[in-house]
């Protein structure tokens, strides 16, 4: 078969493909070319699902009839003065294909205007272009695009249903924002307005965009290195999801979905999260252009950093620093977990509620009313001192929870195992940063009997394991031989301590970094040494590990991500007897 030359408006429509995949992706591409322009209000309006119709105007720098004109060729760009600049790009748009691809799948008109100059129009259809005309307009740039995709049918059978297309624009929309607060946008679906954001600092776009509960829950993120700044928001532990949609990356004022972020965000949260769930956070990061390679994806939601090593640690580092607050600096949201809230519920009845062991006597039909014994006077307790947000010691409940009550009156529960877990955690990495962790020699070594396989990969990890204070070493085909455990776990039954650790052996991978492989066998080692669910504690003993989780890092959750503590306010107790 002979090679021969697509014809240029089959060729084009082929390109528009990789651009303009969704009108979601037109409405990014629009939007983005508005703020290149220096717009300080934009608006958005769409219609069914933005395949009818999609409305971007902006009060930008405008075009003349010149640049209009060249604006819907391939490949025209004012972004790009240079070609040396291709290296370091500080638009978020430079290829010049947004337009024309449009242009060739859709019907596109778009009407400019600079300041003090006048208003023009040029029209586009199915990649044929009209003759630039005089129109009207303000100062700024007005695009419509009408029926997406008519020039290309079998593309459209790929959309999902209007709503579906409306909320992926929606979201394009959302992201472009939270990167840019101090410009206006409005955002309408069918006549209907669905986004309203007036200019604002950084912090009120993401109490906007990300609603309250988010900024409550959530803590500053900052870090400044010499060729990096990265600013942000984290949400605690407590506020977490069951997918990704809500990790928000910006790189340099644009808003990104790479997949090295994405992994350097999990990796900061990996010992504060539950198995399964996905952090919250809007984080900004901004370096230098020629640091950063943004041609690497159609969409430019993927970048190449120059230093990547760099740049994740960075971020790793920075988002962990924030997370590492001690327990009652931020209050988990009763509201976050209403599974709990409602066990509590349960379980107070037989403690605050009390049948009567007399059954109440009937009179001649009636109930007869009895007069509640007088309470006892009210003990005198020396006030809460504020500085201990998690309050004082008052109970301990199926010897496993720590009741308490906070300086402001509220109840707080405490599972004591978890915390204690999150203690122990921390003071093992404490020491193995300081050293090595410390560690006690048993006086008649342990022989623990395992799967061959098992006995094997600790035999092999037997010099990683040491620098954690576990000294091991193979003892035949099935079996270990323990000499020294750490000295932070006390006394513990080595047997169920190393099932568990050749377990944690057997999901690491190898390429797995030392450092994460570290830290989740400390994990392990934290649980096995940590005050067990059933032991009664003295009410000196709660209220040291109170103290203790106040200045502990991370001491909101255990090692395995789970809640350590619970906090009931009033609004919460009335929601639960049925008040409001």
């Amino acid at each position: 078969m002979a090679i021969r030359l697509l014809p240029e408006t089959t060729a084009n429509r082929i390109a528009a493909g990789e651009v303009v995949e969704r009108p979601a992706a037109a409405v990014k591409e629009l939007v983005e070319n508005a703020l290149d322009a220096g717009a300080r209000r934009l608006r958005i309006a769409l219609e069914g699902g933005g395949v009818d119709r999609i409305l971007v105007e902006d009060d930008g720098a405008g075009m003349g009839a010149a640049d209009l004109a060249l604006c819907v060729e391939r490949h025209a760009t004012s972004k790009l003065p240079e070609e040396g600049l291709l290296f370091r790009i500080a638009t978020l748009g430079f290829r010049g294909e947004a337009l024309p691809s449009i242009g060739a799948v859709a019907r596109l008109a778009i009407t400019s205007r600079t300041e003090g100059g006048a208003a023009h129009r040029i029209a586009v259809e199915g990649g044929r272009k009209a003759e630039i005309a005089p129109a009207s307009g303000a100062p700024g740039t007005r695009v419509e695009v009408r029926d997406l995709f008519f020039a290309t049918p079998a593309r459209r059978k790929f959309l999902k249903s209007p709503r579906a297309e409306a909320d992926a624009a929606v979201e394009a929309v959302k992201r472009l924002a939270m990167a840019w607060p101090e410009v206006a946008f409005s955002l309408e679906v069918d006549g209907r307005a669905v986004l309203t954001l007036p200019v604002a600092d950084r912090t009120q776009r993401l109490r906007d965009l990300l609603g309250p509960d988010f900024a409550t829950a959530a803590v500053p993120v900052e870090a400044v290195h010499e060729m990096l700044d990265i600013e942000g928001m984290a949400a605690l532990p407590s506020h977490s999801r069951a997918t990704a949609a809500e990790q928000h990356l910006v790189v340099n004022r644009r808003p990104v979905r790479d997949p090295m972020l994405r992994v350097a965000l999990r990796v900061a949260y990996r010992d504060v999260i539950a198995a399964g769930r996905q952090p919250v956070a809007a984080i900004f990061l901004t370096l230098p252009p020629e640091q950063v390679d943004v041609n690497v994806h159609p969409m430019k939601t993927e970048l190449r950093f120059r230093q990547p090593d760099a740049v994740r640690g960075a971020l790793i580092s920075a988002v962990r620093r924030a997370l590492a607050t001690g327990a009652g600096e931020a209050v988990p949201a009763v509201a976050a977990m209403p599974a709990m809230a409602a066990g509590f519920a349960e379980t107070q009845r037989p403690f605050f509620a009390q049948p009567s062991r007399t059954p109440a006597p009937w009179s001649q039909g009636r109930l007869a009313m009895h007069m509640a014994p007088p309470l006892p006077p009210a003990r005198e307790e020396a006030p809460i001192a504020a500085e201990h947000p998690l309050g004082r010691a008052v109970a301990q409940m199926m010897d496993t929870y720590i009741l308490a009550e906070a300086p402001d009156g509220s109840l707080i529960l405490v599972d004591q195992h978890a915390a204690h877990e999150r203690l122990t955690h921390e003071a093992l990495r404490a020491q193995r940063l300081d050293g090595g962790v410390r560690t006690q020699a048993l006086l008649i070594p342990a022989v623990v009997e395992l799967p061959q396989r098992d006995a094997a990969r600790l035999a092999e990890a037997a010099p990683d394991l040491a620098r954690l204070g576990l000294e091991l070493e193979g003892f035949g085909a099935g079996a270990v031989l323990v000499r020294a455990l750490p000295a932070l776990l006390g006394n513990p039954d080595p047997a169920p301590l190393l099932r568990d650790m050749a377990e944690e052996l057997a999901e690491w991978e190898e390429a797995t970094a030392l450092e994460l492989r570290l830290d989740a066998a400390i994990a392990r080692l934290a649980c096995h040494g940590s005050i067990r669910a059933g032991r009664r504690l003295a009410p000196a003993e709660m209220d040291a590990l109170l103290r203790q989780m106040e200045a502990t890092p991370r001491a909101n959750t255990c090692s395995h991500g789970r809640p350590t503590w619970l906090k009931f306010d009033k609004p919460a107790f009335e929601k639960l007897f049925g008040r409001r």
